[in-house]
């Protein structure tokens, strides 16, 4: 045998062999290439993507181990009225000046907001806040303004 003599076979594949189709297939016997016994062996090989026996799949645990972030809620950093007492008369406070003077560690995503604290008394004018009712109220009893 030479090389110039080989014949060549279409495209060098083998073909599969034909499972379950008796003895002299090549996969004969019994079991056709399955093993012996189990789930797999039986019937159509039809088992969903991620099964894992009947424990709780992986993309079922995921959530439940890292938590849940509920995408609804919104970043809005509390802050008393109490605060505001150091700060000298007439000033314009916005959440920048608060975090400029250190007074808050972080800037919120969505705002700033004021809480009623005890005795607010200065008169100061506030911009881009969030207020609580009671809050409001007390600022604007002191004679502040908010803009």
């Amino acid at each position: 045998m030479n090389l110039n003599n080989i014949i060549r076979r279409r495209l060098r594949e083998n073909k599969a062999k034909r499972v379950g189709r008796g003895i002299g297939s090549g996969k004969g016997g019994h079991t056709v290439g399955k093993g012996i016994k189990g789930q797999k062996s039986r019937g159509k090989d039809n088992i969903p993507a991620g099964f894992e026996g009947g424990q709780v799949p992986l993309f079922k645990r995921i959530p439940k181990i890292s938590g849940f972030k509920n995408h609804r809620s919104r970043d809005i950093l509390a802050v008393t009225s109490a605060v505001f007492n150091d700060i000298k008369e007439g000033e314009k406070v916005s959440p920048k000046y608060l975090f400029d003077k250190k007074i808050i560690i972080r800037m919120p995503k969505h705002g700033v907001k004021i809480l009623k604290g005890n005795n607010f008394s200065n008169k100061l004018e506030f911009k881009n806040f969030l207020f609580s009712k009671a809050a409001r109220e007390e600022i604007e009893k002191s004679g502040s303004k908010i803009l």
